[in-house]
């Protein structure tokens, strides 16, 4: 796509490079759906290749991604081998409306920042309770979770001026085992609902995205299917499934349903 109104493009080293960002500015990692279709607003793009952030860090408290690294470099490193939840990587990437091609220059901040409710990288950053720090064009920093940075669909907190850095993955949640169900109304359509479960020490954590306008993260006291669905539609209003031309309010509740029973019975199998 040709972006006929842009006049300059900047490549930031430091984060002090960043102090001019305003709304006429476009933010590149991958560029993938910035150069997807006419950006008119838009009079400059500040791609953040240039500040050089490590794709993924492991620590003791997990594994801290760039907002930079792209989608195949996430699924395809090497993770410790008792991270079960890592294999929620590989099946998040593959619940995207897109081609391995895209994997690579597509990236996990990217794909969360634009908040979209398929968005796969907001369905396994909500699953494993990510923590998202935020750079605020004020200079201070933000921690919030994937449920309170997307606000609304392709809506998020971001005010102009501010940068996704980097997503958090706690140790805790990666250790424990999960199990990804999606369903779309054709073979290669956009998915119309995600569930994503995780076994906790205290039942199910169940992830609802796709479905609905935002994500939705249930943390159930049981690993009975019927009492965990119980659970999961009492957190979600029946206002927040929402229609598009890949599936009616009322399918997507109702697969949401299906979804959720397979998930929680899977995980029970594999305990």
């Amino acid at each position: 796509m040709d972006l006929h109104t842009i006049d300059s493009v900047t490549t930031p080293r430091t984060r002090s490079d960043l102090a001019d960002l305003c709304a006429t500015d476009g933010l590149m990692a991958g560029g993938t759906w910035l150069m997807s279709e006419p950006q008119p607003h838009l009079r400059r793009i500040v791609d953040l290749s240039g500040m050089d952030w490590p794709d993924l860090t492991i620590t003791e408290a997990g594994l801290d991604i760039a907002a930079t690294c792209s989608i195949s470099s996430l699924v395809a490193a090497t993770h410790p081998a008792e991270w079960a939840a890592t294999s929620v990587f590989r099946q998040a990437a593959q619940a995207l409306l897109a081609s391995f091609k895209i994997w690579q220059n597509a990236t996990v901040g990217g794909n969360i920042c634009l908040g979209f409710p398929a968005g796969a990288m907001i369905s396994m950053a909500s699953a494993l309770e990510a923590e998202l720090l935020v750079w605020r064009a004020d200079g201070t920093d933000l921690r919030c979770s994937t449920a309170e940075f997307v606000t609304g669909i392709a809506q998020t907190i971001l005010r102009p001026g501010d940068v996704l850095r980097s997503i958090r993955l706690p140790a805790a949640a990666l250790r424990q085992r999960t199990v990804l169900r999606k369903m779309a109304m054709s073979p290669l359509g956009r998915s119309g609902a995600v569930v994503i479960g995780r076994a906790t020490p205290t039942g199910i954590l169940v992830s609802v995205t796709a479905a609905t306008d935002v994500p939705y993260v249930i943390a159930t006291d049981s690993v009975e299917p019927m009492t965990v669905l119980e659970q999961v539609y009492s957190a979600i209003p029946t206002d927040a499934y929402y229609s598009d031309p890949h599936g009616e309010a009322g399918w997507r509740r109702q697969i949401t349903g299906v979804l959720t029973r397979a998930v929680v019975a899977e995980l029970a199998e594999i305990a």
